[in-house]
């Protein structure tokens, strides 16, 4: 039976336990991972000294080969930084870019400066994609039993190199930064690096390809489980932390906990717990997902936004649709693709799209009370007001004239859709149509979405949709129709593809309900002012993890007048985390690997 527990009304909102057991299990492509798993992987491996150096002795976890054996954590190799956390000094033992991997893919020296554009030199071409910081406060230095916060920090889905949240010196909020409640509350604070797009390898490939960031993150885990009597805190209680492509990596790896689909990979780059035979002999499941506005189901990203955005006319009414027979196209195929999903609502009626404007106008109304109900002080702009935002240091008025609330009994009385989805569109101008399988279609060769994560490491871009293949436009890209004289389906079905499998691979929707083992306890937000992604993507997630019996604590729900962003909510977050940890008890001994 499954348990849920929110917060600030989410009784109201129960859902059905069993919808989704009938969903079908992760398609099964090893033979072609393989293949896949092995041009993510450079002919060149490095493998630093922070590996080589381990002492094996150290770490009483499985040690099924010398991979293993050399993944061994090494206890005295710390350094004393001291930092502050409400004023008073705390003590953290920093471990130092350990690298989880026996066989990390080299970088370039030279990587993308981002979306500002330029480069960056990394000093650790060797790991520098592929460590882990670890952070452990006093409070935690002899705790087995500590919760370990996990971050992943790769937004917008591109590779994140090393980094160091805790920093010697700094003074934390526990209010508002999670790295410093994550401290106070004597949790061991991890920061992951892992591969995805736009990582240029040593040889100058695109190693970063999906589901490598997926994998990555895996791998760190499996590294955390290894040597979990030899650390601090406990690996049967990561809580998984991201925002944006790092929100829909949280979600991945909490959907998709102990898959066989992922061995090939892990094997390749030298995981901890994968034997001679490619067998898995840990575990790589999660406690928790802390997850912001995550850039997840990529493969239907498209259609869910331009029929998010087209349903009430948003892109006409607002002046933004360059491509209406593109947007209409797109968006005529969402009806068809909900109903696959077979997704049922709170009070168990089926989610298609003819009720999924409801649902989301449920959502908002939800929001806008929850925030009304946390503190007397919260007040939400009369019809005719104006709503203050501030971006980026200037502050804009926008006129308040769709959502209308009782200020006497603080309830809403109505939402105007058509005017919500216009205001979101406002005061953040909506992506590009298509708004993430954009390179190569339309003749639009400049977008920065998604298209460099997927296909071979030997290219740098790759059409991944049916629109966005079928449509691709520019000769000599390499992708579509117009290059490979192949429809998508057709290219699909041939057994070299692998662009379909990296797809699946990133996608939590294709595990939740399945036989891979889900996080039980999911912390999900949306901001009400986020147009980076359809928010039928996270409506479509919640509904998916309350459906699978495994999930035993859900809390979702849309942020009030929250943008794209993450971590905006700590307290409230932070203790969520306790609560979920609280609740669970001391952590188990241990549960049987795959």
């Amino acid at each position: 039976m499954q348990r849920l527990t929110a917060s600030h009304g989410r009784d109201a909102l129960a859902h059905p336990t069993s919808v989704r057991a009938e969903r079908p299990a992760p398609r099964k492509r090893l033979l072609r991972s393989v293949a896949l798993a092995g041009s993510l992987v450079l002919t060149s491996v490095v493998v630093p000294a922070t590996v080589a150096a381990a002492a094996p002795a150290q770490s009483r976890g499985p040690a099924a080969d010398p991979q293993d054996a050399a993944l061994a954590f090494a206890s005295s190799g710390y350094t004393t930084i001291t930092v502050t956390v409400d004023g008073r000094p705390v003590t953290v033992r920093w471990y130092k870019e350990i690298c989880y991997v026996a066989n990390p893919v080299a970088a370039a020296a030279q990587q993308s400066g981002g979306p500002t554009g330029g480069s960056t030199t990394i000093p650790n071409t060797a790991c520098g994609y592929q460590s882990m910081n670890v952070f452990v406060p006093e409070s935690a230095f002899g705790d087995q039993r500590a919760p370990i916060y996990f971050a992943v920090n790769n937004s917008g889905w591109m590779a994140s190199y090393i980094r160091a949240s805790v920093t010697a010196g700094a003074s934390y909020n526990s209010s508002t930064s999670n790295v410093g409640a994550a401290l106070k509350a004597g949790y061991v604070f991890v920061d992951v690096a892992n591969r995805s797009r736009g990582l240029v390898g040593a040889d100058g490939s695109s190693p970063g390809k999906a589901p490598a960031a997926v994998v990555d993150a895996k791998a760190a885990v499996r590294y955390l489980r290894l040597n979990d009597t030899a650390m601090p805190g406990s690996a049967e209680r990561i809580v998984v932390n991201g925002t944006s492509g790092g929100g829909a990596l949280a979600s991945i790896l909490g959907a998709s906990g102990n898959s066989a689909e992922y061995a090939p990979y892990l094997a390749a780059i030298g995981a901890a717990g994968i034997d001679a035979k490619g067998r898995s002999t840990l575990r790589d499941d999660v406690f928790a997902v802390n997850a912001y506005c995550p850039i997840t189901d990529l493969g239907n990203a498209d259609i869910a936004y331009e029929w998010l955005y087209n349903a009430l006319g948003t892109r006409v009414t607002t002046g933004q649709n360059p491509s209406p027979e593109g947007a209409a196209e797109m968006a005529a195929r969402f009806a068809a693709y909900e109903k696959s999903l077979g997704l049922r609502n709170p009070d168990g009626s089926r989610l298609t799209a003819a009720t999924m404007l409801d649902a989301v106008e449920q959502e908002v109304v939800r929001s806008a009370e929850t925030y009304l109900e946390a503190d007397p002080a919260h007040t939400i702009p009369p019809l005719g007001g104006t709503f203050e935002i501030t971006s980026r240091g200037t502050t804009t008025s926008y006129v308040n004239d769709w959502i209308d609330v009782d200020t006497a009994t603080r309830t809403v009385r109505s939402v105007d859709m058509a005017k919500y989805l216009a205001f979101v569109a406002t005061q953040a101008t909506l992506k590009t149509t298509p708004a993430f399988d954009a390179v190569g279609v339309d003749g639009n060769t400049t977008s920065r979405t998604e298209t460099n994560l997927f296909g071979p490491s030997t290219q740098t871009y790759m059409n991944y949709t049916e629109y966005g293949w079928n449509h691709n436009d520019v000769a000599g890209d390499g992708s579509g129709l117009d290059d490979t004289g192949l429809t998508w389906d057709q290219y699909t079905a041939r057994r070299s593809t692998t662009v379909d499998d990296q797809v699946h691979l990133i996608n939590p929707m294709d595990f939740i309900g399945t036989r891979a083992d889900t996080a039980p306890n999911w912390y999900v937000r949306h901001g009400t002012r986020d147009r980076d992604t359809s928010f039928t993507v996270s409506v479509n997630l919640d509904r998916a993890l309350a459906a699978d019996q495994q999930v035993e604590n859900l809390d979702y729900r849309l942020a009030w007048n929250q943008p794209h962003a993450g971590n905006f909510d700590v307290p409230e977050a932070m203790a969520w985390i306790a609560e979920a940890v609280r609740t669970a008890g001391d952590p188990p001994a241990g549960r049987r690997s795959r």
